[in-house]
């Protein structure tokens, strides 16, 4: 049976449209050109000096990483934890700019030295250290002005405090630390002026063990409320299975130690690392040292717990506001330092220069800078 003229020009229009389909099959159309696909996405990496689960610092980092990717989809971003300070730093920031990240953030001090060297083989890469001060043209440094919350923290602690003896599990006797320790005795001593901050030292940024134990001693030496500069929860559950409060930092650790924590002084990297990722794309970043105040939202203070007076909030919100308007700022003389000596006087203002070396201790800490 001979097919007819319709069932032919039927069979040649199926042709012509398979023909047709399996040339777009090989080439992108021209409205979809300027899509973008996964090769695109600007690959952002962080290192961190401990696990994302360390409930304290690079778990508030990994929230900013978070909050990054969730706030700029077509960034691509990774991270690699508990990566040591020294020799292991360079290695894996050698790695992860081969790997085509071309924005590292290194989120501790001890990655400063490691992330010059490694920039000077990668210039097109733009690194962002956490807490140093060393610079490049692309290399720029960030951190943020956590002596404001450790002050209103310590307003907390020292309005809480019954033995007059607050202990601080400290890591490091860098500036950084000194400067915390300071601050937050100044707010403890702005309320409660017989009120002691006694420091003991760990030598270790992550040891859930040691600092617990380090918090352990203070209770027994008889502190009744414990602070730290440390990365875990270690310190606030020490304080909890001795009946006694404390204060957290790095990030919430109310839910590690509920019936200890009274506040936490907290880090708010997400918006920052938003920032700095736009500014990268437009082609507008340029190396700085960038140390954000209160105002900017990128340190402040956890919710408080059901412990803290009325009177403690009140004391906390006015000073907080007088921070945040530049008003006034924590170390405003008169201050002296452990000897009675008087370091800044009555109505003069450290520079920040003054305040990133800090090397001495003030009038009400209980403790020593090792050498």
């Amino acid at each position: 049976m001979k097919p007819s003229l319709r069932g032919i020009l039927s069979i040649l229009l199926v042709l012509a449209l398979a023909v047709a389909l399996v040339g777009c099959g090989g080439e992108k159309p021209a409205e979809d050109a300027n899509k973008e696909t996964p090769a695109d996405k600007l690959k952002v990496a962080f290192i961190y000096v401990g696990p994302v689960g360390d409930g304290g610092y690079s778990y508030a980092h990994d929230l900013g990483r978070q909050y990054l990717q969730k706030e700029i989809p077509d960034v691509e971003t990774t991270f690699i934890e508990s990566v040591p300070e020294g020799a292991d730093a360079e290695r894996v920031l050698s790695e992860l700019a081969e790997k085509g990240n071309k924005v590292i953030f290194a989120t501790s001090f001890g990655y400063m030295d490691p992330v010059i060297k490694v920039a000077q083989k990668y210039p097109d890469v733009t690194f962002l250290h956490c807490s140093g001060y060393k610079t490049a043209d692309n290399v720029g440094t960030y951190f943020g002005r956590m002596y404001q919350a450790r002050y209103l923290s310590g307003v907390v602690a020292g309005k809480a405090t019954q033995s007059n003896t607050i202990g601080y599990v400290a890591a490091f006797p860098i500036p950084e630390v000194i400067r915390g320790i300071n601050a937050f005795t100044l707010g403890v001593q702005s309320v409660n002026p017989n009120a002691k901050v006694k420091v003991v030292w760990t030598n270790t940024w992550y040891d859930p063990a040691a600092e617990k134990e380090a918090g352990k001693s203070l209770l027994q030496a008889g502190a009744d409320v414990i602070a730290q500069h440390q990365d875990t929860a270690g310190p606030q559950q020490a304080a909890e299975e001795a009946g006694k409060f404390g204060i957290g930092y790095n990030s919430d650790m109310s839910k590690m130690a509920p019936k200890a924590v009274m506040t936490s002084a907290v880090w708010n990297w997400g918006p920052y690392y938003v920032n700095t990722i736009k500014a990268i794309q437009a082609g507008t970043w340029k190396s700085e040292q960038y140390w954000g105040p209160m105002s900017d939202n990128v340190v402040d203070l956890a919710p408080f717990g059901p412990m803290v007076s009325e009177e403690s909030k009140q004391l906390v919100e006015a000073k907080k506001q007088e921070i945040i308007s530049g008003k006034w700022d924590v170390f405003t003389g008169p201050i002296k330092d452990q000897s009675g000596q008087v370091k800044v006087a009555e109505g003069q203002k450290m520079s920040d220069a003054e305040m990133l070396s800090f090397d001495w201790f003030v009038q009400g800490v209980d403790g020593t800078i090792p050498k």
